[in-house]
């Protein structure tokens, strides 16, 4: 698993003293506040980097108010950022995404959550000192950026491109995307653990799903935020050629696209 991608709670455990390192937890204050939290880490609550408002552009905050958010927890460019949540880390990839697209250099993503670190390690309820920032952001260009709109969907529709639907059954027998094969992003996680399996298993998981390195692949669900946990898997296990659709179905059902319904075809036939 890279590490500046993921890393490990024993990473972090002997590298909470360093002021380049800050870590976020993305929970609910009241969870931040009254539960306890990763000691020295700031909270960004998950609704505050998320804007359901505009369709057209996901649910992006914007690169200014992510900015804000930054900066208001005393985090600069060129910090490293290492984030969390107790949700198997699905809504700190979010984060991690986000920070990318705006141009955070370096931003990973715990292994694991909150209560899988409350197994090995201290908490803390102290809110750490914060001194601001003015952070800058400088967001990805359309060519940098793995974000891609509805034409780009499109297009990659008439190629070869594996879409990946990373929603639950129900939801993916309801409507999906033509050709669309269905990877429940929650596979990844070892239930007993709450950390990612090890990565030959992960490695074995996506081969039998046909998601290899060798294919373009495009990833969606409903609101963007499922596909942020896999999009950081595949990152983290060295996929390079993996486009993530922002608007996902929202956007596409929003303007009229094929769909698909009813139980999928076997794997093997995908």
């Amino acid at each position: 698993m890279d590490e500046s991608v993921v890393v490990a709670p024993d990473w972090l455990a002997t590298r909470l003293e360093d002021p380049q390192i800050h870590v976020v937890d993305v929970r609910d204050a009241w969870e931040y506040d009254g539960i306890g939290h990763v000691p020295g880490a700031v909270n960004i609550p998950f609704d505050s980097y998320r804007d359901e408002s505009d369709v057209d552009r996901g649910t992006l905050p914007g690169a200014d108010a992510f900015a804000d958010l930054l900066s208001e927890v005393g985090i600069s460019p060129d910090d490293t950022i290492v984030a969390y949540d107790d949700t198997h880390g699905v809504f700190a990839a979010r984060f991690v995404l986000t920070a990318l697209e705006y141009g955070h250099d370096d931003v990973r993503l715990l292994d694991g959550d909150y209560s899988a670190w409350n197994r090995e390690y201290e908490t803390s309820s102290e809110t750490p000192d914060i001194e601001p920032t003015d952070y800058e952001p400088d967001p990805l260009t359309p060519e940098e950026s793995p974000l891609v709109g509805l034409e780009a969907v499109e297009d990659a529709l008439e190629r070869d491109a594996l879409f990946v639907d990373t929603r639950e059954n129900h939801e993916f027998e309801e409507a999906r995307l033509p050709g669309a094969i269905r990877f429940d992003w929650r596979e990844t996680v070892d239930d007993e653990t709450r950390r990612l399996k090890p990565e030959s298993e992960l490695e074995a998981l996506l081969a039998d799903y046909g998601i290899t390195r060798d294919r373009e692949i495009v990833l969606y669900c409903n609101t963007a935020r499922r596909i942020s946990h896999t999009y950081v898997v595949l990152r983290a296990l060295g996929y390079e050629d993996v486009a993530f659709y922002e608007g996902s179905l929202t956007e596409w059902l929003a303007n009229d696209g094929e769909i698909e319904t009813g139980p999928a075809a076997d794997l093997e036939e995908n």
